[in-house]
């Protein structure tokens, strides 16, 4: 047993536990946090979730250990969902009970159906037209049965269908009382009856992070931050001294709500709201970012900035072999001029644009660098289709990600980066992470006029600003970094501009934090060798 209050003699530094809400693998901010918390002498265990297509339960990433958990989801399924009500009394009860039946009265139609067909057969054969007649008649009142009930269980199973999309309606009065009920009467604390599946990464995290007796808890995102809070309340009830850190990703209220669930968005604002201010220090991706937090939030102190930035000085990956040619896997030479894109290609991301603007950009090439590029992506599959359309199918790349220590390099050789998302809450909030990639790879940046990237473009002069899904503005701003990238590449040569957009100084700036709040289990400060920037 160790003792309450004091750090981990096995370790003899102070113990750090990173919660996130994904498999790790395809998420470059957090595995950058723990491999620098661990090279800054914390001992760190990343907690992620267990999936089907994981790889593996455990790994490291430099010092420090990576581990998945499995997250059943046994409460994911909100409980009026599974009951009758009395919007429809007559649906049939939510499951697949619905489906059985109406698959039941279709095999015995198909079954009367079967034995008409015999008796027609067998009077073709020859047989009696007696008894062909007497076995139609018999078939009769079960054929009129069939019919009958086959229309009853269809109705039923409509007035199920027509429930469910009531449901799943935000503007359908008994759904606005019900949740305008359940948010008066419990305030923050409503997502406890909204969306009770979140309570399903507590029953999943909360006993692993106890037997890890973390000094510290860096919580990734809105979903984990209640679940680090109450640990660490948990913790300082056995008398241990625990601290909270909440890693805001983006803003919960400007995310996209589910389609099929109006109670979601309500219940993670809610969820964040009432967590949020128990965090005992909150760090966030941009400055806009962490002033929206510190006021929406009431926190006590603004939130320290840790951007998305990618490493400044190559990581030692053992076994990762050279980064990729971009060109070579695009089979262009260096004199075609092309576009890089990376990232998601969903419709917000705005990529159509870039696709519908080649037949005015001649002999531009397009590659757009993601996570699914073809197979069962079909969003891709849909700009595929849409450049072969309009004859400009052989100048779009689809390229699979390579690993993020690579990125910057993998892109360098394109002639510019481009942004082109869409007007979107969080969209407008942060310098994203292919922003600070492009900048690192020395590209001259297109961009959409998104509030915080498009100030940053202006402000710095390194590429130009288009107005958001406008295809003559973008096509503008692209002629105009091709026609001379290097007064846009100039914008690189100011002092410190790279420097402060490395994940080296992004780690110094989450060390002070950890610093900050344990200064009785941190580690002895490391010497920072210098970053080094192409």
């Amino acid at each position: 047993m160790h003792n309450e209050g004091v750090q981990d003699p096995r370790s003899g530094r102070g113990r750090v536990v990173m919660l996130v809400d994904n498999a790790v693998q395809g998420d470059s901010r957090v595995q950058k946090e723990a491999r620098s918390a661990a090279a800054a002498g914390w001992d760190v265990t990343l907690l992620g979730i267990l999936s089907n297509a994981s790889p593996q339960e455990t790994w490291t990433i430099g010092e420090a250990t990576v581990r998945l958990v499995r997250v059943p989801r046994p409460l994911g399924q909100h409980p009026m969902l599974m009951r009758r009500s009395l919007r429809r009394p007559l649906a049939y009860r939510p499951g697949r009970y619905a489906t059985q039946r109406v698959n039941a009265v279709k095999a015995w139609r198909w079954e009367i159906q079967q034995r008409r067909a015999a008796l027609d057969a067998a009077r073709r054969a020859g047989g009696s037209r007696v008894r062909h007649a007497l076995g139609r008649l018999l078939l009769l009142p079960p054929r009129v049965a069939a019919k009958v009930l086959a229309l009853w269980v269809r109705f039923r199973a409509g007035e199920l269908h027509r429930l469910q999309q009531g449901r799943q309606n935000p503007e359908t009065l008994i759904t606005r009382m019900s949740m305008g009920f359940w948010q008066k009467l419990m305030g923050h604390r409503s997502w406890r009856r909204l969306d009770p599946g979140l309570w399903d990464y507590e029953l999943a995290f909360g006993r692993v992070i106890d037997s890890l007796r973390p000094d510290l808890i860096h919580a990734n995102d809105f979903r984990m931050v209640g679940v680090g809070v109450r640990a660490a309340e948990r913790a300082r009830a056995r008398g241990r001294e625990v601290k909270v850190v909440w890693d805001a990703h983006e803003y919960v209220a400007g995310v996209t709500g589910r389609a099929d669930n109006p109670r979601w968005l309500p219940a993670q604002i809610a969820y964040t709201a009432e967590y949020a201010p128990r965090a005992d220090a909150v760090v966030t991706v941009s400055s806009t970012l962490a002033e929206l937090l510190q006021e929406v939030h009431g926190l006590p102190e603004r939130p320290a900035v840790v951007l998305n930035a990618p490493d400044g000085a190559p990581q030692d990956v053992p076994g990762d072999g050279s980064t990729p040619d971009l060109r070579a896997r695009c089979g262009i030479g260096p004199d075609t001029p092309v576009l890089v894109y990376c990232g998601g290609v969903n419709p917000s991301r705005g990529v159509d644009l870039m696709v519908d603007a080649l037949p005015h950009l001649p002999d531009v090439h397009i590659a757009l660098v993601t996570l699914h590029p073809s197979g069962n992506n079909s969003a891709s599959e849909e700009l595929l289709a849409r450049a072969v359309e309009i004859g400009v199918g052989d100048r779009v790349h689809l390229l699979p990600y390579v690993p993020h220590w690579q990125v910057s390099t993998f892109l360098a050789t394109a002639n510019a980066g481009v942004v082109p998302i869409h007007h979107k809450p969080n969209h407008e909030l942060a310098l994203i992470t292919k922003y600070l990639e492009y900048s690192h790879a020395r590209l001259p940046i297109v961009c959409s006029d998104v509030r915080t990237m498009a100030e940053t473009t202006r402000s710095t002069g390194q590429g130009e600003v288009f107005r958001a899904g406008d295809l003559a503005d973008y096509v503008r701003a692209v002629r105009a970094v091709l026609a001379d990238p290097e007064h846009y590449r100039a914008a690189y040569d100011r002092p410190g501009l790279l420097a402060g957009w490395t994940w080296e100084a992004q780690a110094e700036v989450l060390d002070g934090v950890y610093r900050r709040l344990r200064p009785d289990v941190a580690p002895r400060p490391a010497v920072r060798e210098p970053a080094v920037l192409g």
